[in-house]
Formats: structure tokens, C-alpha cells, sequence
């Protein structure tokens, strides 16, 4: 995971492209339809940049990241984190040319979905109605959208263009050689191309598993065609939906014609969402910890610093694969975390300190019921950094002890300090009380103990090792 400053530097040069002309009514589309997903930084970015191309031109005058930065009146981080967040959407292709230890930038921007398309999408349109509600929502569609010229009492007059012109073959050699002397290749029309919607790439979706759900009878794998691949792609990222729950989605969309109806498929998975989830729809999050919740700005010095940085900047599927030693993490442990971050709503780096403290005490395990009752007390006390969710952690290590012990809290004295010899604590918890590190000389004397303490020393230097890496 690299630094914003790696990957970007004020000196660094940009030119703006456009793909196809863009107009006012994509101001307003994207002012309306994405803005409220990506933030009034990221639309700024975006329309610095559209400013920067002259009218009816597709190409801007080179400029540094220095100039765009006081434009702005932001930082670089800033303007990265934005830059991401285009391209995540779909508003922004990034090109990169390095050239005698130089680097020069294309940001090609792209045009929007058109209101048809976005409310159509099936994507965007979901967390769009989550993000702002029913009645603004509604408020937009109709913003968008005007009543249709149906009377049938008017009739089609238009004439065609054979009823209206007629060829001259005579001309016919004459003009074939005026138009090859014309032709240009390294030339393009200035134009606008259709954009299409988001496509979930690199989705781990088991279609096999899918496929061995559904006999041939009932439904021929040839339906399963390109675009109902990606639509089932789409809605399992969107709602969190396995081979063995989209069986029974995928049937319940069969129409007459033994094929996958589209529209059904969409209103299906929807349906079966907010069945999960007490009619709610879920929401458009960061895969990581945003810019505005670090814990520190400043490139990391300290160790601890370092560490921070990296649960700032990773996202918690990384982190479970990292602790795990480059290992996928199983589904069981990702439906988890996904839970925890869209029920409870806990940030990206806070959901990574919890992942981190719970495998560490529980023997490299996800406890539910632990972990959930953690999440929920952070969510309490509205915790939203990485430090704080560290601190809060060394502050009510007591307490969550307790929880973790459960029934065997009820047991003996010399019990429950026995359980407590022998837990495991995240490095950056720091020194414990007096009484702990006694307990800790004690556990330290059992080989049984000690050979699994060999393996968590062993992880713990793997995860620094993958710190260090950052600053290559």
C-alpha cells in the first residue's frame, strides 16, 4: 500500500482530457446524482478540471499539481483521495507516463450516466435512495424526467431520406479520391460517446456453485448470458449475495421466454435485501478509512506511527488476509465484517484495530457475539479514528476480558488468572499493569504456551515486515 506522496508530487504535471464535449445538463447530473455519494471535494476536483479544457475543445494546457492544489485551496492529499474516488465512480481515467525520473499525468474525464441510465443502473440509483431518502429521491426522477408526447390522434408524416434526396453516380470516382485526401490519423472528431454504467470487477462469484443449483430443466445455462453475468456480478456485491441465495433470486426472475428477466432479477435482490435487513437498502461506504478520519496527516516516524498509517490505509479484507499470513480469508469471517460495517457502521481503520484485537485474543478467531458486542460499545461512544479505537481498547481491556471469558468468569480466583496468563494482546496495546506482567512470567514458564506465543511472535513480524513495505 503506497503514500499519497509516492504516487503523487506538487512538481508532477497534468494535462486534462475530455471524452466527448460535456455540457450544462451534465453539470447538473452530476451535481444532483453524484455529488451526494462523493462529496462536495470530489465534484470540485471534477469541475476544476472540466474548467480547464476550453469550450468545444477536448484537450487542456499542461499544468503542475502545485497550481491545481492552490486553485483549490487544498492539499495534495486531498486532491488525491478525490481523484480516487472519480475514478471509482466512473467520472475519471487516470493515465501515467514516466519518463527520465519525471512524471506527467492524463486525467481524462468522463461523462456522466444520463438520468435514464442512473436511475436504470441498479447500482448507483440504490445507494443514491439510501444516501438521501425517498422523497428526494423521488424529487430527482422527476427533476429529471418530463411527461411524454402521447396522443394518438396525431400521425406519423415524417418523410424518409430516399423521399427527399437522390444520388448522383456520375460523381462517384470523383468523390472517392477528395475524400481519402481528406482523411487524417492522427486526428478525432470532437463528439460524445455514450457512457456505460459501473461494472464490479474481480467479484469472487462462484457461478458453477450457481450453475449446479439450477437444473438444465429449468433453466439452460446458455440464459446466463455477458450482460446477466455482470447484472448478478452487480447485485451479489451490492447486497452481499451468495451462489446458494442467488439460486433461488435468479429463478424467481425466469419469464415465459426462459430467460432471466433483467428488471425482475433487480426487484428480486432488492426485495431480498430488505427482507435481510428490516426494509432498509444498504450504503455506498469507502473501502478504507476516509481522508477526513486519520488518525495523523504527517508521514509516519514513530513504530506506532507506522502501524497507524497502515490500518488508516488498508482495508479490513487486507488486514484479515495479512494477520492470516497471505491467506484469503474465509467468507464466514468477510460476512462478519461486512455486517459489522454496514449494521453498526463502524469506519474502515476502526473495523481494523477490532479485527485486530479480537484474532489476537481469540487465537486467530472471529467470535460473532465478541466481536459485535465490541463494535457496538464503539459505536456508543462514537468512535471514528484508529488512535481512539486503540486507546479505548487498553482503557476497557478489563472489561472486555470479561466478556471474552463469559461463564468462566463465574469460576474460581486462581481460574480466571489462569485465562489470563495465557491471552494474547496486539503489540501496540503496550505494557500492561504490574499483575499482568507477573502473569505473563508465570505463562511464560508453560512450553505449551510458549510454542504458541512463538507462532504470534511469528505473525506479529510478518505484519511489520508488510509495514516496512509502505514506505517502498
Amino acid at each position: 500500500m503506497s503514500q499519497h506522496w509516492q504516487d503523487l508530487l506538487p512538481v508532477d504535471r497534468y494535462r486534462v482530457a475530455v471524452n466527448g464535449l460535456l455540457s450544462d445538463y451534465d453539470r447538473k447530473t452530476i451535481t444532483f446524482l453524484y455529488q451526494p455519494l462523493i462529496g462536495t471535494q470530489c465534484l470540485a476536483l471534477y469541475m476544476t478540471l472540466w474548467a480547464e479544457v476550453e469550450e468545444n475543445r477536448l484537450w487542456s494546457m499542461t499544468n503542475t499539481h502545485h497550481s491545481l492544489m492552490n486553485f483549490m485551496s487544498c492539499g495534495l492529499n486531498d486532491i488525491y483521495e478525490a481523484r480516487l474516488k472519480l475514478e471509482g465512480i466512473g467520472l475519471l481515467k487516470t493515465y501515467l507516463k514516466k519518463e527520465d525520473g519525471n512524471r506527467s499525468f492524463i486525467y481524462e474525464l468522463q461523462p456522466p450516466l444520463s438520468p435514464a441510465q442512473y436511475f436504470l443502473d441498479g447500482m448507483l440509483n440504490v445507494y443514491l435512495y439510501r444516501k438521501i431518502g425517498k422523497a428526494q429521491y423521488s424529487r430527482l426522477k422527476k427533476f429529471f424526467s418530463d411527461e411524454k408526447i402521447v396522443d394518438p390522434s396525431f400521425q406519423l408524416v415524417t418523410k424518409g431520406f430516399q423521399e427527399v434526396f437522390m444520388s448522383d453516380h456520375g460523381s462517384a470516382v470523383r468523390a472517392i479520391h477528395e475524400l481519402e485526401d481528406e482523411e487524417e490519423t492522427d486526428q478525432t472528431y470532437i463528439g460524445r460517446e455514450e457512457q456505460t454504467g459501473i461494472q464490479i470487477t474481480k467479484v469472487d462469484f462462484d457461478f458453477e456453485l450457481l450453475y449446479a443449483g439450477i437444473h438444465d430443466s429449468l433453466l439452460s445455462k446458455k440464459a446466463f448470458t455477458k450482460k446477466v453475468k455482470e447484472a448478478i456480478q452487480n447485485l451479489a456485491f451490492i447486497y452481499g449475495i451468495d451462489p446458494i441465495q442467488m439460486k433461488n433470486i435468479v429463478i424467481s426472475a425466469i419469464n415465459q421466454q426462459d430467460e432471466i428477466d433483467m428488471e425482475e432479477l433487480r426487484i428480486a435482490a432488492r426485495d431480498w435485501y430488505q427482507f435481510q435487513h428490516n426494509d432498509l437498502l444498504p450504503m455506498l461506504v469507502d473501502r478504507k478509512q476516509p481522508q477526513k478520519d486519520y488518525s495523523s496527516m504527517d508521514a509516519p516516524k514513530s513504530k506506532e506511527e507506522e502501524l497507524i498509517y497502515y490500518l488508516d490505509h488498508t482495508s479490513p479484507r487486507e488486514v484479515l488476509k495479512d494477520i492470516s499470513g497471505g491467506a484469503e480469508p474465509s467468507k464466514t469471517d468477510l460476512q462478519i465484517i461486512e455486517e459489522i460495517m454496514f449494521s453498526q457502521k463502524l469506519l474502515p481503520g476502526v473495523i481494523n484495530v477490532l479485527i485486530q484485537y479480537v484474532m489476537l485474543k481469540t487465537d486467530m478467531k472471529l467470535t460473532k457475539g465478541y466481536i459485535e458486542k465490541i463494535a457496538g460499545q464503539w459505536v456508543r461512544k462514537n468512535i471514528r479514528t484508529v488512535k481512539d479505537a486503540m486507546d479505548l481498547a487498553k482503557k476497557e481491556h478489563k472489561q472486555y476480558m470479561e466478556w471474552a471469558q463469559g461463564k468462566k468468569n463465574q469460576q474460581s480466583k486462581s481460574t480466571r488468572r489462569k485465562a489470563i496468563r495465557t491471552e494474547k494482546i496486539p503489540e501496540w496495546f503496550g505494557q500492561q499493569d504490574q499483575g499482568n506482567e507477573e502473569a505473563n512470567k508465570t505463562a511464560e514458564q508453560n512450553q505449551d504456551n510458549a510454542a504458541s506465543d512463538k507462532d504470534l511472535e511469528q505473525k506479529k513480524r510478518e505484519l511489520e515486515e508488510r509495514i516496512k513495505k509502505l514506505k517502498k
